[in-house]
């Protein structure tokens, strides 16, 4: 799991070229766009995805990779006006953008963090840690995790969703992907056990993490 990995965000499909220093292709508007792309609620599922979170009322949930945001306001209403999302990006752009989208859609309870060491770590203890799309981009996935892992809440978990290995219409390119096995290895090394799977996604795992 070594290597320069670095997270970003929730990543419908990445450009082949061009990628800065993060692993995120350099043309901002053409990754927006297909972060955003019009069929992608059709295979992501993101209503879906939050609900099988089991989020309650005043819960406090971190976005790993929150982009502009795609997950981070379906959080938002999760968690409810007494809960809060941490949305925790490496990308300015990304943040300013999710930043606008909150305030357009009068959410109060989301607050932007920028990462500035490439590992998305919650200042505070959450009760969900959502990293979607997102592992292949940690500088280091195992260090991340264990890290990732001292900001739960009593009870809380990571929820790992990611792209399945091979030829698939969306997500990364191959070498960029990550197995669900290789994942869970992963996970072990950083004192991380499975307590939840989940297969209504198309494209990708749905794994839920919690310390042994």
């Amino acid at each position: 799991m070594g290597g320069h990995r670095h997270h970003h965000d929730h990543g419908a499909g990445h450009d082949h070229g061009g990628f800065d220093r993060h692993r995120n292709p350099e043309d901002f508007a053409a990754y927006l766009a297909k972060l955003e792309g019009e069929d992608r609620a059709g295979w992501q599922k993101p209503d879906e995805v939050v609900a099988a979170l089991g989020l309650a009322h005043g819960q406090v949930a971190c976005d790993a990779g929150a982009g502009p945001g795609y997950f981070t306001l379906r959080l938002a209403r999760a968690v409810g006006p007494s809960g809060r999302v941490l949305a925790i990006d490496v990308e300015p752009r990304m943040l300013a953008l999710l930043e606008a989208r909150a305030r357009a859609a009068g959410v109060s309870n989301v607050t932007p963090i920028l990462a500035t060491d490439g590992a998305p770590i919650p200042p505070e203890p959450c009760h969900v840690v959502l990293v979607v799309n997102t592992f292949h981009h940690f500088p280091d996935g195992v260090a991340t995790l264990r890290r990732l892992a001292t900001r739960l809440a009593p009870g809380g978990r990571i929820v790992n969703v990611d792209f399945h290995p091979g030829s698939l219409p969306v997500g990364p390119p191959p070498e960029l992907k990550i197995s669900r096995d290789d994942f869970l290895a992963a996970a072990r090394e950083a004192g991380l056990r499975l307590v939840d799977e989940r297969t209504f996604l198309p494209y990708q795992y749905f794994l839920a993490l919690a310390p042994r």
